[in-house]
């Protein structure tokens, strides 16, 4: 079993920025981001691999955002900068223990969940 906690979000205006943290009770293979908005799709936003750190990120965010990871506090961070109103959603930390292969941000990779986190921008 792993335990996430995530932290961080709020309320930003347009152009703002915001921070969030999860930390997993245990080293995982990869960590990842995901939001969704009211009516839409759950999405990938950004995913770092817990060996060499490589990430990928959604083409919406790129430039934006950044993830980064502490390894030894199993801690997964998303730096978000020039917020748009469009990145307004619940914000889900999600873990990969299973070593899965595939698309990253397909929500079928991912064994455990956070309880999410708002981000809300304003216009």
């Amino acid at each position: 079993q792993v335990q996430l906690v995530e932290s961080g979000g709020g309320s930003v205006q347009t152009g703002g920025s915001l921070g969030l943290s999860c930390a997993a009770s245990r080293s995982t293979y990869k960590m990842a981001w995901f939001r969704q908005a009211p009516g839409k799709e759950r999405e990938g936003v950004a995913v770092i691999y817990t060996s060499g750190g490589t990430t990928y990120y959604a083409d919406s965010v790129k430039g934006r955002f950044t993830i980064s990871r502490d390894n030894a506090k199993n801690t997964v961070y998303l730096q978000m900068n020039s917020l748009k109103p469009e990145d307004t959603a619940m914000y889900y930390c999600a873990a990969d223990t299973n070593w899965g292969g595939g698309r990253w941000s397909a929500t079928s990779l991912y064994n455990y969940w956070g309880q999410g986190t708002q981000v809300t921008v304003s216009s």
